[in-house]
């Protein structure tokens, strides 16, 4: 049994959950939620901390501040609190309450932006009030996540190793591109490995992360309304995109065989069995990253009402929720 002394000392790298019995196809799920934080974002959170004491930006006494839908203002609340930092997240509706709520009770602020920038949509309001608020006063500290090397440096460092020592015949890897550092630490990784490893990015319709026309887009955690500077895609062997009732509707067909999941997980499983279905899955090793779990999207993506108001009638109708789940879903 460990024994720990701070939060950040405790996050388990190497549980996998075998999907076959779920999607029909060989697919290996790594579990990135068992931390303090809840999420991957804990490493990358801990790695531009790290580095930014190094070289002398936050020192004691100072405030972070961050734009962040949910998980990595998380991580950065345990961290603020562990080491005696203020910490400030600048978020916009879409985040989680109880993301929020996590955040307030580790002590920090929580700032929602309400009306969207006219061409960057709410990340772009979210950078811009950032900006701000760090030109006009020099005790907040900016990590941004969105440019900082060391949010990729932490999945080369530590995600894509851990995944080559598990699978060392990997054969193709699935990532959800949120910022993109960890699609790009990992596809840098793999990159130079000792096997050809096709890496594809898992994205949600509506993001402009690849290109394309920005949509409506109501779960957080992967996709952008900026493009992600972190990213190369030449990194990058494939492009999925995924419509948001097809995340619900895999979050919810994993919540029926008990592995409640978040809606970045949802998104990436939903775009890994689509691509399996399209190919010859038995002869492939096949991973995909689960980013958090659903204790998070109990107020969304799991609730009844939300889908109703965010999506109206049609999910049901499309067969959306699994039939053995339909009658409970609608009657609650």
């Amino acid at each position: 049994m460990p024994v720990i002394s701070m939060p950040l000392d405790f996050n388990e790298e190497d549980l996998y959950v075998d999907l076959r019995a779920t999607f029909g196809h060989p697919l290996y799920l790594k579990c990135e939620g068992f931390n303090f934080a809840g999420s991957i974002k804990l490493k990358a959170a801990t790695e531009m901390v790290a580095a930014a004491e190094r070289d002398g930006v936050l020192t004691p006494g100072a405030t972070l501040v961050e734009s962040s839908s949910g998980n990595l203002g998380v991580a950065l609340s345990i961290i603020a609190a562990s080491k005696g930092y203020g910490f400030l997240c600048v978020t916009d509706a879409r985040c989680n309450l109880s993301a929020r709520r996590t955040m307030e009770a580790l002590g920090s602020r929580v700032h929602v932006i309400t009306e969207p920038d006219a061409q960057a949509g709410f990340l772009g309001a979210r950078i811009d009030y950032v900006r701000s608020l760090t030109a006009s006063d020099s005790r907040y500290v900016w990590l941004n996540q969105f440019a900082n090397p060391d949010n990729w440096k932490a999945h080369y460092r530590r995600t894509a190793p851990a995944i080559a020592r598990q699978f060392p015949h990997l054969d193709v890897l699935f990532v959800g591109a949120g910022t993109t550092g960890t699609l790009m630490g990992c596809a840098r990784y793999f990159r130079t490995w000792h096997r050809p490893v096709r890496v594809i990015a898992v994205d949600s319709v509506g993001s402009v992360s690849f290109g394309g026309a920005p949509g409506r887009r109501m779960i957080p955690g992967l996709g952008t309304s900026v493009p992600p500077q972190l990213l190369d895609a030449s990194y990058v062997d494939e492009v999925i995109r995924v419509e948001e009732a097809d995340t619900i509707r895999t979050c919810h067909r994993l919540a029926g065989r008990g592995f409640l999941f978040g809606g970045s997980t949802g998104t990436v499983v939903s775009g890994a069995a689509h691509w399996l279905d399209r190919h010859r899955p038995h002869r492939l090793t096949a991973v995909a990253i689960a980013p958090d779990f659903g204790e998070r999207y109990l107020d969304t993506i799991y609730r009844p009402t939300w889908l109703q108001d965010c999506y109206g009638d049609d999910l049901y109708g499309e067969g959306l929720l699994a039939p053995d789940r339909l009658t409970g879903m609608r009657s609650a």
